[in-house]
């Protein structure tokens, strides 16, 4: 039976709210972890030095999207660990022409458990020639390390390493074999190839043949202090509106001349804020231009403009982005957005055309049962419960294309702040921890029918 987007978001909640309420107890009980379980984050403690080395040696390899070269060195490095844990591993080559490096991709083919998907990718939004600095190790009053500054360290190569030290564990303890997992880091996440049907072309059909997928973007913590993981993305998509009125003289605006294509502009998007309201719903009119002549440059996004005031406007263009939480919040939008457009003012006329770009990650009682195991791994190793980031508050990511097809969750990765900016940063301690959750949660789905 479908869902509304009301009642999804209830259900979320009301998981939230359950999630929360455990909090408490979790915190006074013992540890319910299995000996292989215990053996697992015992590993992961072990080797946390070689993780924090692996997150460097990442780090100090520029890989902004556009640097292939880049993209491809850091790829390399993590095939090599992946080559060392027995995955199966293999560049993905893009066509030349869409100037991406491509994609890393490991497999394990068991018969054993569930079939995994885990999400990463290799790229930064620093490319080459930027002042950030690389890597700046951040010590507390003790002197020792506990925050990284840099480029990507947690968006997301704090998450790549993240990947590799929960299924190191595994591996050490001989929980790996006869797994099937899939391990896919993109190299163009944070400016995705196009056309998308070919750039993330592979992990769509990896994706219809798994059951769940994790994504290992930074976790977040809330103001209640509890960590959080995602089970909702909202779209990406865009809407373009094209206005047009009657050009003449000024002093007969609102009369002969008719109202023009600037107020005409203004109805529709002041219409668009008051009447096309719901939940986790969002339109964002990012570039406007009017008057006599108009240009705009879709690659470039900018544009040029020509009026006088004493010129009734006849064009105006608005480039913008419309979000929404699934596929049937989407239609109602645009279906309300098409009637007020339709309704013209005197001497005016409009069309609206809309763009889809990333699809969302719809909240879904399968990914809502997912947060739940993953909280309850957490809690047994005494790291308290995880509870659910509000859907609206992230932006795209990867995981998206694989949500439709799949129970999917994101947010597994380390925490930090200040992503796609110099004061990017990183929790060393996080990496552990989010290592620990990871390798549990992989564990025991990889023991689930």
């Amino acid at each position: 039976m479908r869902r509304t987007v009301k009642a999804m978001l209830g259900l979320a909640a009301g998981v939230a709210m359950q999630v929360a309420a455990a909090q408490q107890p979790a915190q006074q009980t013992p540890q319910q972890l299995s000996p292989v379980e215990q053996r697992i984050v015992a590993e992961i403690r072990a080797h946390a030095p070689q993780a924090l080395e692996l997150l460097r040696q990442s780090v100090l390899i520029n890989s902004g999207t556009m640097n292939q070269a880049g993209v491809r060195a850091v790829g390399k490095l993590f095939r090599d660990q992946f080559d060392e844990l027995g995955f199966k591993t293999r560049w993905i080559e893009l066509p030349s022409d869409m100037q991406r490096a491509g994609h890393l991709l490991a497999e394990r083919r068991g018969k054993q458990g569930k079939r995994l998907l885990l999400l990463g990718h290799l790229d930064t939004v620093f490319e080459p020639g930027s002042t950030t600095p690389a890597w700046e190790p951040q010590p507390g009053p003790d002197g020792k390390v506990t925050t990284i500054k840099g480029q990507g360290v947690s968006d997301m190569k704090g998450g790549d390493v993240v990947i590799v030290e929960a299924l190191r564990a595994l591996q050490r303890v001989g929980a790996l074999d006869d797994t099937r997992i899939a391990v896919m880091l993109t190299g163009d996440e944070e400016e995705a190839g196009n056309p998308k049907s070919i750039s993330r072309g592979d992990m769509v059909d990896i994706a219809k043949r798994s059951d769940v997928a994790l994504s290992f973007e930074g976790s977040i913590t809330g103001k209640d202090g509890m960590a959080a993981a995602t089970v909702g993305r909202r779209s990406t998509a865009f809407f373009e509106l094209e206005v047009k009125g009657k050009q003449a003289h000024s002093m007969g605006v609102f009369g002969p001349g008719g109202y023009g294509a600037v107020y005409e502009a203004a109805r529709i998007l002041d219409a668009f804020r008051q009447q096309v309201v719901e939940p986790g719903l969002t339109f964002n009119p990012g570039v406007i231009l009017g008057g006599t002549e108009v240009s705009f440059d879709d690659e470039h996004s900018r544009g040029t403009a020509f009026g006088k005031t004493n010129v009734i406007a006849n064009t105006v263009t608005v480039k913008g982005d419309l979000r929404y939480l699934d596929y049937g919040q989407r239609d109602r939008a645009q279906a309300r957005m098409r009637e007020i457009v339709a309704r013209s003012l005197p001497g005016a006329s409009a069309a609206i055309n809309f763009r889809d770009s990333y699809p969302p990650m719809a909240v879904t009682p399968g990914n809502l049962k997912v947060l739940e195991q993953y909280s309850r791994a957490s809690q047994d190793a005494g790291l308290g419960p995880i509870g659910m980031v509000p859907p609206e508050s992230r932006g795209a990511g990867d995981i998206q294309f694989a949500a439709p097809y799949v129970d999917s969750l994101d947010g597994l990765g380390a925490s930090g702040g200040g992503a796609h900016s110099p004061n990017e940063s990183l929790e060393v301690a996080s990496i552990e921890r989010s290592a620990i959750r990871a390798a549990i949660l992989i564990y025991r789905l990889t023991r689930q029918d």
